[in-house]
């Protein structure tokens, strides 16, 4: 997500399992930059949400990608994968349908 110059990575969820889950936002930037923040999702049925820490941006929304990882419970070695969610990345405007351009 961007918005006034800042960049950060929310994923939302609702865990209906019954038990608590682990949750890994990662938010990969320009130049190797990586965030990446470990939730826990408490076993109730309200939505929740997983948020990074917002930065400076440094590049367009083209230049950062998310990924959320979600996982049951216990030691990580043992615990099971329940999704993998990923964004795409911004699309880039053809130089036609840019504010400006002529033609």
């Amino acid at each position: 997500m961007t918005g006034g110059g800042e960049t950060w990575a929310r994923a939302y969820y609702r865990n209906t399992s019954g038990a608590e889950l682990r949750s890994v936002l990662t938010l990969m930037g320009p130049r190797g930059r990586t965030v990446e923040l470990h939730c826990a999702l408490p076993a109730h049925d309200e939505p929740g949400s997983c948020e990074t820490p917002r930065s400076p941006s440094a590049g367009g929304p083209d230049a950062y990608a998310a990924v959320a990882e979600y996982a049951g419970a216990g030691p990580v070695e043992e615990a099971p994968l329940l999704l993998r969610a990923g964004s795409d990345r911004a699309p880039v405007p053809e130089a036609s349908d840019r504010p400006g351009a002529s033609g």
